[in-house]
């Protein structure tokens, strides 16, 4: 393992030039690990071309409020106060996010920018929107569509992703499918029409079944206990996560990837659409108390096999904090307080930098604990303890650090601009 020294976590770069030079930075990462020093992270000129473009913009919840920074200074932009926990997912536009609220999905605009010029931001707004749904569950954005799915009817709302910028005083149109029986599920629109969505009840769920443009069934399957998540891969071949295993469904067909393990659950998957691996959080111990997990599964979807890595001691996760990166890495902001970074197709940590404290693991997964997100090549990672918020260029190690936010901060989405 290779651990990029830093001159202290609280070092503060330039994340505009971050921004502005990611490509120049990706280029030049395989000639060196140490990260750039402070005069060569903020040329003039990098700031300068940052300005006259949308920048990303972060949304996190604390008890009380959404608080709204720009992604290049973390300054804060927006404060915006709302009740109970809440669950964020970015829209898939660049601009919004959507809320969990009793009635539904709330419609959180960014302001990532304010004309088709990009060239000034607007004051962030919880809007009055709302995309109604009986308990409002999981967002999935794939292709040009955004997928909402409501737990309590298992129905699924549809809308085509940019519609949502056309007026910002409605909502977009929609298509509603009727769900089954209830159960917490997703579902997901592949690109040709294709439909698929998991199957269940309030009491257990089983599989999933794959519906054509026209509503037809195609393909089903019940092998595939506690079934949870969804991630899309190259060539859109979709993983599903089993008690014992796995789905893939790939070009009409279903394939039930079983685990290593006689209880062998993944509930969640990192994706990449330029990637054919998916990897995906693993919990082999039924027993195991917590949210930590210390294993982590890698499942290749065209050879349709699957192996666990057992991670190194002391680099443990929770479902916040495993993403992708640029070059299709998994990364893992693991509980040492370091991010490490994943070779996808061996499984072996390349590289670890220092960002946090070392933390533990949530008594309730609801509870504020650090958690990643990745925009471009930077990776946000919340802090809680210190209630802040940070920015990784994941390419030179460089870190830049927000001042203390109004709280703890515990939901994370983030949009490009």
């Amino acid at each position: 393992m290779t651990v990029i020294p830093l001159t202290g976590r609280s070092r503060h770069l330039s994340l505009a030039a971050t921004v502005a030079t990611s490509a120049l930075l990706l280029t030049a990462c395989g000639s060196s690990s140490e990260p750039a020093s402070e005069a060569s992270a903020a040329p003039e000129t990098t700031t300068s071309a940052a300005a006259a473009s949308p920048t990303p913009r972060v949304a996190l919840t604390y008890d009380g409020g959404i608080v709204v920074v720009d992604g290049t200074t973390l300054e804060p932009v927006g404060d915006l106060p709302i009740e109970g926990f809440t669950r964020l997912n970015p829209a898939g536009d660049g601009r919004h996010a959507l809320v969990t609220v009793p009635a539904g999905f709330q419609v959180l605009d960014l302001g990532t920018w304010t004309d088709s010029s990009g060239s000034q931001q607007a004051e962030p707004k919880l809007t009055d929107l709302v995309f109604g749904a009986d308990t409002a569950g999981h967002v999935v954005q794939h292709g040009d569509k955004t997928v909402l799915y409501a737990d309590g009817t298992s129905d699924t709302t549809i809308y085509t992703t940019d519609d949502l910028l056309e007026d910002p005083g409605s909502l977009p149109a929609t298509e509603v499918i009727p769900g089954g029986d209830a159960h917490h599920g997703v579902s997901i629109v592949l690109e040709d029409g294709t439909f698929l969505t998991t199957v269940g009840t309030s009491e257990s769920r089983s599989g999933i079944k794959a519906l054509d443009a026209d509503g037809n069934e195609i393909a089903t399957s019940d092998q595939c206990p506690s079934v949870h998540g969804e991630g899309t891969a190259m060539n859109e071949v979709v993983v599903f996560g089993c008690s014992d295993g796995a789905l893939v469904y790939d070009g009409g067909e279903i394939t039930k990837i079983d685990a290593p393990d006689e209880f062998g659950r993944m509930g969640n998957a990192y994706v990449s659409e330029t990637s054919p691996i998916i990897a995906g959080d693993y919990k082999s111990d039924p027993d195991l108390e917590g949210y930590l997990l210390h294993q982590l599964t890698l499942i290749d979807t065209e050879t349709k096999t699957m192996k666990v890595i057992d991670l190194p001691e002391g680099v443990e996760y929770t479902f916040r904090d495993v993403a992708r990166g640029p070059e299709d890495e998994v990364l893992i902001l693991a509980s040492d307080g370091a991010l490490h970074s994943m070779d996808a197709e061996n499984g072996e940590i390349t590289t670890s930098i220092p960002v946090i404290d070392p933390w533990q693991g949530p008594a309730e997964w609801q509870d504020p604990h650090p958690a990643l997100k990745v925009v471009g090549g930077t990776a946000y990672i919340t802090d809680p303890a210190s209630k802040k918020l940070h920015a990784v260029d994941i390419a030179t190690g460089g870190i830049t650090s927000s001042d203390e936010l109004p709280g703890a901060p515990n939901e994370i989405a983030a949009v490009e601009g």
